[in-house]
């Protein structure tokens, strides 16, 4: 029942951040679909047990190939979706756990946070970089094979 309760925060989330960004009304929910499928594979992840950094990778890698499905689907731009979907994946609250420590002159613990925060937020640059790239691999060799058939 967690899983359920984790997709439609993480929905509500990524489409509620999809108004604020002023995301187009007619992607609204594809944005909270994006995020909601992006923060399950992080979640499932972890619940195996996989480092932070990793399941980060993943739920990135897949958060963008829903993106890259949507921006087909709809014909809009794939960073309407990245930007919507990303929201539940950034570590805000290891951001903020780094910065509190700064404050309380605690900079050993606040090291370990920033520099968690650092890694995860490479990890998802990472999986929306190597996905995209990927994709576009595969639209070049369609594009050939589609190019030598005609």
């Amino acid at each position: 029942m967690i899983y359920v309760y984790q997709l439609i925060a993480s929905f509500f989330a990524s489409a509620g951040f999809g108004i604020l960004f002023n995301a187009p009304r007619r992607a609204l929910i594809n944005c909270g679909v994006t995020g909601a499928v992006g923060w399950i594979v992080f979640y499932l992840f972890r619940e195996g047990g996989t480092d932070p950094v990793l399941a980060s990778y993943f739920g990135a890698v897949f958060l963008t190939a829903v993106a890259l499905f949507n921006s087909r689907i709809m014909k809009m731009p794939i960073i309407v979706f990245i930007t919507c979907g990303i929201i539940p994946l950034v570590p805000g609250g290891t951001a903020y756990e780094a910065m509190r420590h700064v404050v309380m002159d605690q900079y050993m613990e606040a090291q370990g946070f920033a520099f968690e925060a650092a890694l995860v937020s490479g990890a998802i640059a990472l999986g929306i970089i190597s996905t995209e790239m990927a994709d576009q691999v595969l639209q070049s060799i369609k594009n050939k094979i589609n190019k030598k058939e005609a």
